[in-house]
């Protein structure tokens, strides 16, 4: 017979779980100061909102190469009868 939580047991994972937490943001922080201090952007003039935006054209261009992938991976797994490849079909074609 499975044994009831008690609000103490939920309250100390919840502490394990922020803490997991936490530390995953220290570690990605660091890893983007990393390569901050590399390419010399640390030293730069930059405001946060030139950062913020920087950031979003980075994430924009990292989500259409995973979508263009997904979508390449998926037309490769069809078979080659329910594909005629025209570029209306495939706007990433040609």
């Amino acid at each position: 017979m499975a044994s009831k939580s008690t609000v103490l047991d939920l309250d100390t994972q919840i502490q394990a779980l922020m803490e997991r937490k936490r530390l995953l943001i220290v570690k990605s922080a660091e890893r983007f100061a990393r390569a901050a201090t590399k390419s010399g952007v640390a030293e730069m003039e930059i405001t946060d909102t030139q950062i913020d935006a920087l950031f979003n054209e980075i994430a924009a261009r990292f989500r259409r190469q995973t979508k263009e992938t997904s979508l390449t991976t998926s037309e490769t797994s069809q078979p080659a009868d329910h594909r005629s490849g025209t570029a209306k079909e495939h706007p990433h074609v040609g």
